[in-house]
């Protein structure tokens, strides 16, 4: 027997149908819809510091979703935020980040909750079953042939023999004209690939869909946590957990990588935590995607009661291991050589609570809809025993989940 759609089916299906800016966010059990944007900042270099004295100014120990600030720094102010300079590029003039105030949280879990007028709702069945998105075959544009990238990768490979890199990351983007409906879309990545970090920003000119894997940090009072992610596997038929531990156990270059991503995070970390409390929490372990496995460590510490918002962005943002390592010198040939700006890719996406606890992801493996341009950007890294060709289809193995979405 069909079940009789409920008022929260009816709320969410008029929202989701609607233009209305909104915010879904993946959660433990389910996720969090943030709409009802009471204030809207847009960032950029001279109003960045404004907003962190905003956040400081008003802090206080009620944890309210309504004092909430959720939204997302893009890769160019966060280079600035570090003194980090990028040339001329080419650009779409896309924002630079920009943070939502919400009055209303709906929260999709065995049950629908809408806080606001404080009403529960039965078990809502979600929107994401049988969505046809309908077929588009036109191909996407990738902005870097194999040779192009390999040209890249073997300046880079000088680099690192100089000593000036260990490792380097080499964004690769795909483009593609068309109109598309972001929330159907966000629906159907998550019946597929449901990754613990992510998110779709909808607004009323722009759209962006992640099911970014990595959590750059999750702040709880006093403790702060970072989970980088260093070491992709490719998935077959036959492909499982036991065969992807002996792969990054027994790989020497995805064991190099992860290392050096590791020391780097911990060095970050102890910046702006107490001498001496910073620890791997857990050391390579492994998560399955759709189209891959990945190699994860979790590291944390005790947060020092001196650092400020500021502090804490600028030593952990832009993540190191969607970047390469030493972070600062990396940044600055990255930049030297990358010809378009990267947009929110390599940004990250986020909230702060009104008790300045916060968690943010970093944008990878995400569409940007704007100007109705689609925007898949996919980055991978190279040290030393790299090979271009493998790197280049890793970018197309991390891109796939959200390609395939196109020919549903």
């Amino acid at each position: 027997m069909k079940k009789k759609p409920s008022k929260s089916d009816d709320y969410l299906l008029d929202l989701f149908e609607s233009k209305k800016p909104l915010i879904i966010y993946k959660a433990k059990n389910g996720f969090d819809v943030f709409t009802d944007f009471s204030e809207k900042i847009k960032l950029n270099n001279t109003n960045i510091d404004y907003f962190f004295k905003k956040l400081e100014n008003n802090k206080n120990n009620k944890n309210t979703f309504s004092e909430c600030y959720i939204g997302f720094f893009g890769y160019e102010i966060l280079c600035n935020l570090i003194g980090i300079k990028i040339p001329k590029q080419k650009t779409n003039n896309f924002l630079k980040g920009i943070f939502y105030k919400p009055k209303k949280l709906i929260k999709i879990r065995k049950s629908v909750q809408i806080k606001r007028i404080v009403k529960y709702y039965k078990v809502f069945d979600d929107t994401s079953n049988n969505l046809q998105l309908g077929k588009n075959n036109t191909k996407f544009k990738v902005n870097l042939s194999l040779m192009q990238y390999t040209n890249i990768f073997n300046k880079f490979s000088r680099k690192i023999r100089k000593g000036e890199t260990y490792q380097i990351k080499i964004c690769q983007k795909y483009k593609k004209k068309l109109n598309i409906n972001s929330v159907k879309f966000f629906w159907n990545l998550m019946q597929v690939n449901s990754a613990p970090e992510s998110f779709l920003i909808r607004d009323r000119n722009y759209s962006i869909i992640s099911c970014s894997p990595e959590t750059l940090i999750e702040r709880k009072k006093n403790i702060i946590k970072t989970k980088p992610i260093a070491g992709t596997m490719r998935k077959n038929k036959s492909s499982n957990f036991n065969q992807a531990r002996k792969y990054f156990n027994n790989n020497q270059k995805e064991t190099k990588e992860h290392n050096m991503i590791v020391d780097m995070e911990r060095n970050d970390l102890s910046k702006i935590c107490i001498p001496g409390s910073v620890k791997i929490s857990k050391l390579k372990y492994i998560e399955e995607y759709k189209d891959l496995f990945h190699c994860v460590s979790e590291i944390s510490g005790k947060l020092d009661p001196k650092k400020s918002i500021k502090d804490i962005i600028q030593s952990m943002m832009p993540g190191g291991s969607v970047i390469g390592c030493p972070k600062i010198n990396t940044l600055n040939l990255l930049n030297q050589q990358e010809k378009e700006n990267r947009n929110v890719y390599t940004g990250s996406f986020g909230y702060i609570k009104s008790n300045l606890d916060m968690r943010f992801n970093i944008i990878i493996r995400s569409i940007l809809n704007y100007k109705g341009i689609n925007e898949i950007s996919a980055a991978s890294g190279v040290i030393i025993g790299s090979n271009a060709k493998k790197e280049y289809q890793e970018n197309f193995i991390k891109a796939k989940s959200l390609l395939d979405l196109y020919s549903k």
